[in-house]
């Protein structure tokens, strides 16, 4: 332990402590943060507890959930990763991230309280949103889970409700190669007599049985809960709440209407210990908003921010694209991991975009750019010759974003997508607040 670390320092001095206190970046299990949760007296809590996992949909779900039940009078915890600028927004409490001194002091405490046991960035990070929901007295308390499910921290918690929404192929040195593997290790975050949700039109027959097997109450989108919808209005159909004429959700994307009925069985699932009025409902979805994910910028050229970095993901965002207007040119600024499927994931889009802007992002599993710039290239070969495509390569997101900016048309369109260290910081750039 840095000894010159108190409750009084600043908190990025904190946050490289973390990042370079425990030997791996990603280590999975629940002894440690086990250990230490029962040490500090959160490995429960005395709050109705909702875990969020999937591969896709899991920021959407809990953006609509804590949306819903603030709206509804409820205190509400979220606690989400990655974050896309600051750490604090992984915190937050009744739609507010928490401070920098609120974090710092439980860092602190987490770090007298682990003794010689070694916490990897995400357990602290799990830990601090526990001390301060528990500080706060919240109500309801939302976590997202980091990775997979099983050996994810978040999973020392039994949960009252769980929710897996997606389920595909994505972090697969850690959690399998296929989506059988993938869905078991999702589905551990279910609890026998418990609600346990799953919004994948097609999921796997594991995580239907590990359901069956621990006696899980198991909810399935198009057997327990469905949607359907028109242009103006959609309508959700639960086992015994019907919910018609709600409006569309202000997060944009086809896949959205999913997320928000996986957030409504939750909310079925859990009456009557939460009672949340219709008029809560529409406020929630009317109000919710998540940066990052289908972000619309206004002015022109427009600027389109998504952090898809999965072949699931991309699929999706190039259906959204789809329903956008015509614009003449699309000029797309991507970074990503070395670790994601990258040929997968750009193929959804390779027919969408005209102009590539490669970049180098920041981390030791960051793919270089000149790398996806040689994977575009493989990609567009065989575009007809007066489909002029091109590729650049730059040494950050930043630098990429602004020669979209210079190279971009009044009516042009500017996607920037990947890992949140892409959008992230063209965020920040900005002058946006990512809450």
């Amino acid at each position: 332990m840095s000894s010159s670390l108190t409750a009084a320092s600043p908190l990025q001095d904190w946050l490289t402590h973390l990042e370079t206190t425990h030997p791996k970046k990603i280590d999975l299990g629940l002894e440690r943060i086990t250990k230490v949760a029962q040490r500090l007296g959160v490995h429960t809590l005395p709050c109705v507890t909702i875990t969020v996992g999937g591969t896709n949909g899991k920021g959407s779900t809990c953006a609509m959930l804590e949306a819903i039940l603030v709206a509804a009078g409820y205190k509400v915890g979220l606690y989400t990763s990655p974050h896309l600028i600051d750490f604090n927004e992984r915190i937050r409490v009744n739609g507010n991230i928490v401070d920098d001194a609120q974090i710092v002091q439980q860092f602190a405490r987490i770090e007298a309280a682990r003794a010689d046991v070694s916490l990897s960035y995400f357990e602290f990070a799990t830990l601090a949103a526990l001390l301060t929901f528990t500080d706060a007295k919240v109500d309801v308390a939302i976590l997202e889970v980091g990775l997979g499910g099983r050996l994810d921290a978040v999973n020392m918690l039994d949960a009252d409700c769980a929710v897996v929404t997606s389920i595909d192929l994505d972090h697969m040195q850690w959690l399998g190669d296929t989506r059988d593997q993938i869905a078991l290790e999702k589905a551990h975050i279910f609890r026998a007599d418990c609600p346990a949700i799953c919004a994948d039109p097609v999921p796997p027959q594991t995580l239907i049985d590990h359901a069956k097997a621990i006696g899980a109450d198991l909810w399935l989108f198009g057997r327990d809960f469905n949607y359907s919808g028109d242009r103006q209005q959609w309508a959700y159909g639960g086992r015994d709440k019907r919910r018609p004429g709600l409006a569309y959700p202000a997060l944009r994307g086809a896949n959205q209407l999913l997320n928000a009925s996986a957030a409504l069985a939750v909310i079925e699932a859990l009456h009557p210990r939460l009672a949340v009025p219709q008029q809560a409902i529409r406020i929630g979805l009317a109000q919710v908003s998540l940066p990052g994910r289908m972000q619309i910028l206004p002015g022109s050229p427009v600027v389109v921010l998504d952090v898809a970095h999965n072949p699931h993901a991309a699929a999706v965002l190039a259906q959204n694209l789809d329903n956008m207007p015509f614009y003449p040119y699309t000029h797309a600024v991507v970074g990503m991991f070395k670790d994601k499927n990258i040929e997968a994931t750009l193929q959804k889009l390779a027919d969408k975009v005209d102009h590539w802007y490669c970049a180098d992002i920041d981390g030791p599993r960051a793919a270089p750019g000149k790398e996806l710039a040689q994977i575009v290239e493989n990609l567009t070969a065989s575009r007809p010759a007066d489909e002029v495509v091109t590729t650049a390569v730059f040494d950050d997101p930043v630098q990429a974003f602004k020669a979209a900016q210079n190279q971009a048309a009044e009516n042009d369109r500017i996607l920037v997508f990947g890992s949140f260290h892409t959008v992230g910081p063209i965020l920040r750039e900005l002058g946006r607040k990512a809450h």
